[in-house]
Order: C-alpha cells, then structure tokens, then sequence
C-alpha cells in the first residue's frame, strides 16, 4: 500500500510544500499536489518571526492540500545552511564474524559521532559517510557483505544551533503538522539534480536562490563531504537595481526578469517610473542594467568559488559545477560562472519525477523535489538522519546474508547440537578500537543505548569468547523496519550465558514464553 510524503522547503522568499505519493518498492513517487506561499517572519535563511512564518507553511500546505485531495501531516522539511557548520570525523571498530553487517556499520558511525565531540548546544542534522576502509582497502562503495577485520568510515557531520533547529520545528508545529525529518536544503538540491557520471567523478552542487546561496562537494566517495553558506541571493540584485535605478523594487525586480541578460550589451534606453512618485518616469541605458547585474552575480560567484577552493577539494570535482536554484535563470549565468569557476559547469532542472507539474519544472525548484525524493528513499548509501535513525538504501541491505542461519521451527535437539558443534571455532571478541561506544544513539550521549538496543537487542557485558559458540537468527519482525529488526548476537557470549540473557532480560523474546526461548532453553538443557 502505497503512502504519501509531505515535503516542505522553507525558503527565505518562498515556501513550497509538495505532497506526494510513495508508491514504494523502488517505484519512486508521484506527485499529487503542490502549494506554493510568500515567506514571511525569515530573513537570511533563519526565521526570525514563528507566528509569520508558520503562517506562510499553513498557507502552502492548504494549497497542496486542496490540489492532492488527500494530505500528510508528517512532513520533511528544509533548513537552510544558516548557521550550520561541517564536521569530519572517523571511526573504526572490529568485525568479530569476519563478515561486514548492519551492526558493524551502525557501530563504526557511532563511533565516528562519538569521536566527533558535538558541542552540546548543537543538533545533527545528517551523519553522511563518504568513505569506507575495508582492512587496508580504501573507498569501498559499499562494505555490506564483504569479508573484514576491521572496519573503519570516514564522515561529513552537519551541524545546526539547536534554537535554529527547534525555531523550525516550532514554527511546523504552528502550522499544526509534525516534522518528520529535517533536510539541509542543499542536501535536497543535491539529491535532486546530480546524475551518476558526476557523483563518481565528483561535484559540487550550488543552490542560487532568493535571498541565500549554499553548496555541497562530493569528491573522492560516495556521499556528501562538505557544505556551505552565503547569505547572497537575487534578492540583492533585484535592491541593487531598485537603489541605483531609483525605482519602485517591484518594477526593479520585472527588469531583472525581462532585462537582465548577461551576454548582451545594449545601449538602447528604456523607460522606469521613480520611486515614491510613480508617475514620473525616466530612462535608463539597459547596458547600464546588464553591468548592475553582472557586478552582483560575479561577486556572488567569486565568494562561492573562494569557499569551494578554501575546502580542500577544488581538484577533486572532476564533473565540475552543478548550478541551480532560482537565479540561474538569468541569461548569462552559466558562462559567467565557468569563468569564474574555471571548470565545467552545467545548469540543472529537478530530475524529472512521476507526477512533476509544469510550473514545478524549474530550478527554483530543485529543493523541494529533493525533498520529495529524500522521503522516497532517495539518499545516500548509509546515513543517520535528523532523529538519529539510520537509513539505508533496501536494495543494498537485502543482499545481507546472515551466515550458518538456523530455523527455530523445524530443527530438533540432535541437529542443534550439530550447529554447536560446527560453530565450534572461537573468534574476536566483539570489541572496537578507539573510542567505540557499542549500542550509542549517535545523536544522543554515550551512556544513552541506541534504538537497536532499546528495541531489541539485550546488552550484555563483554566476555571472552568460548568454544562451541553458535550463531542464531529469530524469525524476523515484520512490523519493525529492517535495519531495527533482532540482529544476530553471535561470538559475543557463551552459547549458555547467552540463552540465560535471552530467558531473563529479553522482553521481545518473552512475549512468546512457550516458543522460541523455551525451545532454545530445552536444548540446551540436554546438551549440558
């Protein structure tokens, strides 16, 4: 059964809230309904007014609302780069079983946020690993499966001021939805313009919009490793035409629209109506325009260019420049930007989705259809999200397989001891290296146990390995996302003292007294 996403970007001049319907399954979404409402109470990409902003979310989701006939009241929504700052943090942890698992890749990012010492006034927004190590293989795209030692990943942290974080949650709330998830805007654009040739060759993604412009690298991995802000957007060309023209700044921002062509040089004049005395007019040399413009947009472009090369990673966007957002509609952009850039640059559309108005076919636009493709599961690889879950990309999870797996249904004493016997050979003991904190929520402190452990996985206290360890798998639960169902606990415990755990301190096992436990407690009984 499919269900529905509620994506929303709050931006500084606009708010966008598209619903769409998660046909699942790997089928993508399709959209059914899309609003689009004036921001008020933001300024500069943070809000500075609750009450107006959540006014301005209410109205675009109202309008999508009516056009979907249906609705969605958990939404995922858009924070802008305000504020926010990169981390880079690493961890490494052993691979007891020799082969790489969820848990293990759970624990190395634990490990990596924990590593990353968070200051305490500051929410995670996304947990993003760009590389992993394999033993002494670097850069593996995806290390599920393989055969391990040792584990280790490399990861982009973003970071925001909680007041940021909670100002947002509070003005969605006001609007009388619940969030669901919260996005960097960049991050979104990303996810909704970059093609496979460029996520391998590496890129950097620049978001142009209203009053703010914002960018995110990949280079060298497989996911997002830098991100950044400036509080530039065409809201500034369109004051600086309206100062230097002398003019009304609704009729300065129809002659950016109309006139603001990079390319052409002009000495024709025009007619503009005078600010505070609309009905006196005077000329103005439209190559007088097009220089106003132009000095703007390369300043903009040139900061931008100094951050991307003050990251460290200008040689390795070997796909160059992707531009997008709103201001890139000006004729001109694309070549001014290549030479400004020195590097390739293309100008991106949202990728086109099922369901994808016409009038959302537009750079513009390129948050909010990432939005969209975000809550269909269109993220990276592996990630911890804004609730400190882990997602995870199912069409790599489900090539997993979970070794010398046992069924508990139709397996008598005699057999069981057989398993025992062949799983027989000690191994690692389940310990990471460094600072692992085993079963840590990454977005919570270190003594708070993570929600595969609060859900399902008891937490017992480390011991040496012993002979005759067994590995066993319960039927899986069904109602629980995949990456929280019971993970095998193998090699951790004695068989015995882990039976014991199981009977005494596991609630989800216990819910069934006469199955599962029973009959692992009667063999093992006989084989002692």
């Amino acid at each position: 059964m499919s269900k529905n996403i509620l994506a929303i970007d709050v931006g500084s001049t606009k708010v966008c809230a598209i619903i769409a319907e998660d046909r699942g399954g790997g089928n993508g979404a399709r959209i059914i309904g899309a609003g689009v409402a004036n921001s008020q109470g933001l300024k500069k990409g943070s809000i500075t007014n609750i009450d107006l902003a959540s006014k301005s979310i209410k109205t675009a989701f109202e309008d999508a609302k009516r056009v979907a006939g249906t609705f969605e009241t958990e939404a995922i929504v858009s924070i802008s780069g305000a504020y926010t700052k990169s981390i880079h943090s690493s961890g490494i942890v052993n691979v007891p079983m020799g082969e790489v698992t969820i848990t293990e890749i759970d624990r190395v990012m634990q490990t990596a946020r924990y590593n990353a010492n968070i200051q305490v006034e500051y929410d995670i927004l996304h947990i993003l690993p760009y590389n992993f190590k394999v033993d002494e293989q670097d850069f593996v795209e995806d290390p599920l499966g393989m055969n391990a030692s040792r584990l280790e990943v490399f990861v982009h942290i973003v970071v925001t001021p909680k007041s940021n974080f909670n100002n947002l949650k509070r003005a969605v709330e006001l609007a009388g939805l619940k969030v669901k998830n919260i996005v960097l805007n960049s991050y979104a654009s990303y996810i909704a313009t970059v093609n496979p040739d460029e996520k391998s060759l590496g890129v950097a993604v620049v978001d142009m919009g209203g009053n703010t412009s914002s960018f995110v690298i990949q280079a060298g991995g497989n996911s997002v490793r830098y991100h950044g802000f400036l509080a530039v957007g065409s809201e500034h060309i369109t004051n600086d035409l309206s100062r230097l023209l002398h003019t009304p700044p609704h009729v300065a921002e129809n002659v950016k629209i109309t006139y603001g062509n990079l390319n052409i040089q002009s000495d024709d004049l025009i007619e503009l109506p005078i600010v505070g005395d609309e009905t006196s007019t005077h000329e103005a040399k439209l190559d007088f325009i097009r220089e106003i413009v132009h000095a703007r947009v390369a300043e903009t472009l040139g900061i931008l260019a100094d951050q991307i090369y003050e990251s460290g990673l200008r040689d390795e966007i070997g796909a160059g420049v992707v531009l997008t957002g709103g201001l890139t509609k000006l004729e001109g952009v694309r070549e001014l930007a290549m030479e400004i850039f020195n590097t390739p640059v293309r100008l991106a559309t949202p990728k086109p989705i099922s369901g994808l108005f016409e009038s959302l076919r537009d750079p513009a636009y390129s948050t909010a259809i990432g939005l969209v493709m975000y809550g269909a599961g269109y993220y990276s690889l592996y990630e911890f999200d804004s609730n400190g879950d882990m997602k995870f990309n199912e069409d790599s999870i489900k090539k997993a397989q979970i070794p010398n797996e046992i069924s508990l249904d139709n397996i008598s004493p005699k057999s069981f001891q057989k398993s025992l016997q062949q799983s027989a050979t000690p191994k690692e003991p389940n310990i990471g290296v460094g600072n692992e904190r085993v079963g840590m929520n990454p977005m919570s402190p270190p003594h708070q146990p993570s929600s595969y452990s609060q859900m399902n996985q008891p937490q017992p206290t480390m011991t040496t390995p012993q002979p005759n360890e067994v590995q066993v798998s319960t039927t899986p639960q069904t109602n629980i996302p995949k990456h929280q169902q019971q993970q095998p606990i193998a090699n951790e415990l004695h068989h015995k003292q882990y039976y014991e755990h199981l009977r005494s301190g596991s609630s989800q096992l216990e819910q069934d007294k006469n199955g599962v436990v029973s009959k692992l407690w009667q063999w093992v009984t006989q084989l002692f």
